[in-house]
């Protein structure tokens, strides 16, 4: 039986979880995900636990940030004044904000604190610096 490897399409079913059983992410109830190995489409640990698997094989992988979103920097928390977001926002913990970047490439913010004067924004991923458990089942190999 054929075994994944890089350069070939997959479908998987996945479910992502943090190591208290709390899941963040699922393929349950939606069409497989969809991807080429070795196209860092993916975070390099899912991909790592896909390569060597066979059409119906499950597997349970633990990934760390390193393989996943990174550790949590610090530098990316930033404190701006409420007068550099636009007039018509009401900024509220949690809220995840778009923008661009000096480079140009957009990124994706989320609202830690917020006071009279300052706003104070983490460009971190959600999921940075923390270990990610995936169950994967290899649904199909489609270009080998």
């Amino acid at each position: 039986m054929a075994q994944a490897k890089n350069g070939d399409t997959v479908k998987v079913h996945y479910v992502g979880k943090l190591p208290d059983g709390a899941v963040f992410d699922t393929s349950e109830n939606r069409e497989p995900l969809e991807f080429t190995l070795g196209q860092k489409q993916l975070i390099p640990g899912f991909e790592k636990a896909v390569v060597g698997m066979a059409t119906g094989d499950q597997v349970t992988v633990k990934v760390a940030p390193e393989d996943a979103y990174g550790q949590y920097d610090e530098n990316l928390v930033q404190v701006v004044g409420r007068d550099t977001l636009p007039q018509d926002l009401e900024p509220e913990v949690g809220q995840l904000l778009e923008g661009v970047r000096g480079d140009g490439q957009r990124i994706t913010v989320s609202i830690l604190d917020v006071n009279d004067a300052n706003v104070t924004l983490d460009a971190n991923h959600p999921l940075a610096g923390k270990d990610l458990v995936f169950d994967i089942t290899l649904v199909e190999i489609l270009s080998f």
